[in-house]
């Protein structure tokens, strides 16, 4: 099969997806490949940092609602109780509350903080910031009578704390004391000084109750999570790098996970298969080459200190990572040579690359039974079923309103630019609390980046060069324009004008929004004229 027919069912393939997602939502098998592997966080401590902040992030990979708020401090009286809820990852507006169920109640605290509501809320008005994974425990553990799932126990977490460690000592009680109710799940906790990684699973059978490891990245590393428990050696005698559940041996003991000889490892407890897959292993290795890492080993470091600083747009980068020109690029076999006419008329040869490391596993499929072995599916950082993502930066030299900001995009990473979104942002435009998963709606944010991103993914090789560009005009901008701004709102926050400075962190935050969409609107105009005839 040539290339050009290769081309022409990419495209067959593009309008049949597009189509259905105009008529309606499809449900996501959850033992699709494409949407077991959900989720990457990447954490850098501040001295791993090339300004000195801290860093932890997210993708949200799979079919999670794409509303997003800030939702505004809450005041309670005296006595008052907060609900807990289930099935809040899919509902379609803020308000919409179609099979959103309470599931019970905690004792309220007098005010909360404000905080960024994504599906998995991420940061609070006092730089304490989330990311998180999901990490499938074993069977034995889930406990369904837990009160809390994760996103929940984030949101309160969020609501409540301004450091990593209080919000890892709150979860990690309310989780023991009302119960975890699903199966594994890691959350990446920073705030302005240092970054953890919390591994949480159910208690197994009985009274709900949790089981949990929390362990410190050094100042000086960087660490990944994609899916798989990470935590190794647990050191029950270093408090300044682990925290755990209070009877976490007993119960291992009682449960036949521990034999109370060996050493506790935490991943080979909760798991036991092998604790990093392509994405730990490609981050780890890239920052900290002179390790000479082996991708055979048992385990790879929990973290690594780099060969040289990280900075915010090096992990930028990492979220825009497919493996392309490595050992694991999809497409490294799908190069072809053809014959081109210049506008002469002269004949020249030219290589191209139609299909791209975001092909459905249809086409992986279709590709093999034509020439088999000629690809094979490698899970990279961005892919094109992410319903958003976010890099979040927290810098202890800056207020917080102006300190915290996630840089935050809708749909793949890969083909997506960033909008700065800080601690102190007020609100977002009124496209960005509704969803865009559930069935296609112009006014959803993301489909003004979805649209253009997957007429791009038709051939990739060939609209990359228009796309990236632009991400890359937005960040450089956004860099820019922010010391600036950011000196603005500090000053103001110094001149006891707070609510003016959170104003203006709001309209740049708007801007970018509002700017990024209109131009990836123009963007999808710009591409149908590509492909207006075919390829």
């Amino acid at each position: 099969m040539n290339m050009k027919r290769i081309s022409l069912l990419l495209l067959g393939l593009f309008f049949t997806l597009v189509s259905s997602a105009q008529t309606q939502w499809i449900p996501v098998d959850p033992d699709d490949e494409n949407f077991s592997e959900s989720c990457t966080s990447i954490m850098v401590g501040k001295k791993a940092s090339t300004d000195g902040s801290v860093m932890t992030a997210h993708t949200c990979d799979s079919n999670y609602r794409t509303w997003v708020e800030m939702t505004a401090r809450k005041k309670f009286k005296p006595g008052e109780s907060e609900p807990v809820f289930w099935g809040v990852l899919h509902n379609e507006e803020p308000w919409d509350t179609r099979n959103v169920v309470e599931k019970g109640r905690i004792p309220a605290v007098e005010e909360t903080y404000a905080y960024l509501n994504t599906a998995y809320p991420c940061m609070n008005e006092k730089q304490l910031a989330m990311g998180e994974t999901t990490i499938t425990g074993r069977d034995l553990l889930v406990n369904k009578s837990g009160l809390f799932l994760i996103e929940e126990l984030q949101r309160i977490a969020l609501q409540r704390c301004s450091t990593a460690r209080d919000a890892i000592k709150l979860i990690g009680k309310l989780a023991e004391t009302y119960g975890y109710g699903d199966s594994g799940e890691c959350l990446t906790i920073a705030d302005k000084k240092e970054v953890w990684q919390l591994e949480i699973f159910g208690s197994g059978p009985g009274k709900p109750s949790a089981i949990w490891v929390a362990q410190r990245i050094p100042d000086d590393h960087v660490g990944i999570s994609a899916n798989i428990p990470r935590i190794s050696n647990v050191n029950f005698n270093d408090p300044d790098f682990f925290m755990y559940s209070n009877d976490i041996k007993e119960r291992c003991k009682k449960l036949g996970l521990w034999d109370g000889k060996e050493e506790f490892k935490f991943w080979k407890i909760n798991n036991g298969r092998k604790p990093f897959s392509i994405r730990e292993y490609f981050v780890l290795n890239s920052v900290a080459p002179s390790l000479n890492l082996k991708y055979d080993a048992e385990e790879l470091p929990f973290s690594v200190k780099p060969d040289k600083k990280i900075s915010v747009r090096d992990v930028m980068s990492f979220y825009r990572e497919t493996y392309e020109g490595t050992e694991w690029d999809q497409t490294k076999n799908l190069v072809a040579e053809i014959t081109r006419r210049d506008s002469k008329g002269n004949e020249y040869k030219d290589t191209i690359k139609p299909v791209s490391n975001f092909m459905s596993n249809e086409m992986r499929a279709l590709l093999n039974s034509v020439k088999p072995g000629v690809t094979e599916r490698v899970r990279g950082i961005a892919v094109i079923q992410c319903s958003y993502s976010h890099i979040i930066q927290l810098r202890d030299w800056l207020p917080d309103e102006v300190g915290g900001v996630a840089y935050f995009s809708f749909d793949n990473p890969a083909q997506s630019p960033r909008i700065p979104i800080y601690s102190g942002t007020i609100s977002l435009p009124s496209s960005f609390y509704v969803c865009g998963q559930h069935r296609y709606r112009e006014d959803a944010a993301i489909w003004a980046y979805r649209e253009t991103n997957r007429i791009a993914t038709i051939n990739w090789d060939k609209t990359r060069g228009i796309l990236e560009p632009e991400i890359a005009r937005f960040e450089d901008d956004m860099f820019r324009t922010a010391p600036s701004a950011e000196f603005e709102a500090t000053e103001l926050i110094k001149a006891g004008k707070s609510d003016e400075a959170k104003q203006l962190l709001t309209r740049r935050t708007h801007d970018y929004a509002l700017s990024t969409m209109q131009r990836w609107k123009d963007l999808k105009a710009q591409l149908w004229s590509v492909f207006a005839r075919a390829m």
